[in-house]
């Protein structure tokens, strides 16, 4: 069954905000609105439309800049911009920075839905992801920034573009990768994992390329390389970051020519791959130092996924943990079924370095040593090293980035105010004004929200 695409609508026109939101309620669409940019930022924290319609002329920050923020953070979202102060020039200039499409009121309703459908046409989110959600199966999150990823990782995974993935150690890169094969016209062709670090260099162009039988010594007979395996599919190359230069040459001269010749051949073989990479390295620091090729990196990174770290996504530490519990319990044969919220408040303000891979060996380490249904905060101090869960003080959040912040806290707390004041150590009036200070409406936070026009 199709889901109604959501659609919000950004105007400091409550009048226009309610006449916009009936023509596309009554298109079938489900509408949520802002009366601003700001409010409008907030609502994309937590919620993830498929269309943006926004006036240009607002109180505050404007259309544009408002769209240049959104465009910066999820540059697959189309945005529409309505506005009665419309010139070509500006048309002209606002198209070019990657405005959907620019109406000038007054607009027939009929021009506006059509621009619409065609936007909503043009998003694979819209289309694919919310009734086919195989292909990224295994990736739990409600994250609004792992969700853009997701959908530009769809959009890639259409086209036969090397793709480079970053993230630091155990943030999914690897599952990052089997879904874009699995979304891809390949996925019914052999997706091939290698870890670049893990191969001596010694055997890298034999285990790569493959080797003929009698190429030196021990190669008692053929060998297929990993690219001959992966032919008509997908090859992914984890930490690509590691690979010595030498080596690099070599990789970059079979992308070129697409083309390998195992080691003691005196033919080449045709290949048909798709690479996707990853490393946790940068390499642009590393291509400075010349540790790594420009040239190779251009080659893999057609088009850049980076994943967040999980102290980035601390929403998605309850789901996350729930799920593995799930896991966990049933493979170690025991009835548990959760954590008391102590326990899960200090997963939800652990450190957590090693990302998604700690947050699992965390779980489990607790469901083994678990007597009792919930999981208590004394074991996941345990399963932690037995250090303290790391919440910044309300000041020190204050001097760095207080609003978002703010935003954090109430996506955690799923815009309870109380719990949120709790976290941020903070009584309820003094929470309540800095919410207004910042914009922040606590409702749009709590599960299932959305304001109505």
């Amino acid at each position: 069954m199709k889901h109604a695409a959501v659609i919000l609508i950004v105007d400091d026109d409550a009048d226009l905000r309610h006449l916009l939101g009936l023509r596309l309620k009554g298109a079938g669409y489900q509408v949520i609105s802002a009366e601003s940019a700001e409010q409008a930022l907030t609502q994309l924290a937590v919620q993830q439309p498929q269309l943006v319609i926004t006036d240009l002329q607002m109180a505050g920050m404007d259309g544009m800049a408002f769209f240049r923020q959104v465009h910066q953070q999820m540059p697959a979202l189309p945005v529409l911009i309505l506005t009665a102060h419309g010139t070509i020039p500006s048309a002209v200039a606002a198209l070019q920075e990657g405005v959907f499409c620019y109406l000038t009121k007054p607009f027939e309703p009929q021009e506006l839905l059509a621009q619409v459908e065609k936007a909503l046409t043009l998003n694979t989110q819209q289309a694919q992801l919310s009734d086919d959600e195989a292909w990224r199966a295994g990736i739990i999150t409600r994250s609004p920034n792992v969700l853009e990823i997701l959908n530009e990782a769809r959009l890639a995974a259409a086209s036969e573009a090397n793709i480079f993935i970053n993230g630091e150690s155990g943030t999914g890169k690897e599952l990052i990768a089997r879904a874009i094969h699995r979304a891809s016209p390949r996925h019914n062709k052999p997706f091939i994992a290698v870890n670049c670090s893990a191969i001596p260099d010694s055997l890298f162009e034999s285990e790569l390329f493959g080797h003929v039988k009698g190429a030196f010594t021990g190669a008692l007979n053929n060998h297929e390389g990993l690219f001959q395996a992966a032919h008509g599919g997908t090859l992914f190359l984890d930490e690509i970051g590691d690979l010595p230069l030498p080596l690099q040459t070599k990789l970059l001269r079979v992308l070129q020519e697409r083309q390998v010749r195992p080691v003691g051949a005196t033919r080449s073989i045709d290949v048909d791959v798709r690479i996707i990479s990853a490393t946790h390295l940068n390499l642009e620091q590393r291509m400075e130092s010349e540790q790594f090729r420009e040239d190779l990196y251009y080659r893999l990174n057609v088009v850049s996924l980076k994943l967040p770290p999980l102290s980035e996504r601390r929403e998605d530490i309850p789901l996350l943990a729930q799920h593995f519990i799930t896991q966990l319990a049933a493979r170690n044969h025991k009835q548990i079924t959760g954590f008391s919220p102590e326990a899960l408040d200090v997963l939800v303000h652990a450190s957590l370095p090693g990302n998604v891979r700690q947050l699992f060996n965390v779980v489990e380490q607790t469901v083994v040593l678990s007597v009792s249904p919930i999981i208590s905060a004394a074991l996941v101090q345990k399963a932690l090293r037995d250090r303290p869960p790391e919440l910044l003080s309300f000041n020190e959040a204050r001097s760095r980035f207080e609003r978002d912040y703010l935003v954090q806290l109430l996506k955690i707390a799923q815009g309870n105010v109380s719990q949120a004041a709790r976290m941020a150590q903070r009584n309820r009036t003094d929470f309540y004004k800095l919410l207004s200070r910042h914009d922040l409406d606590p409702a749009v936070f709590k599960e299932g929200s959305g304001k109505e026009s």
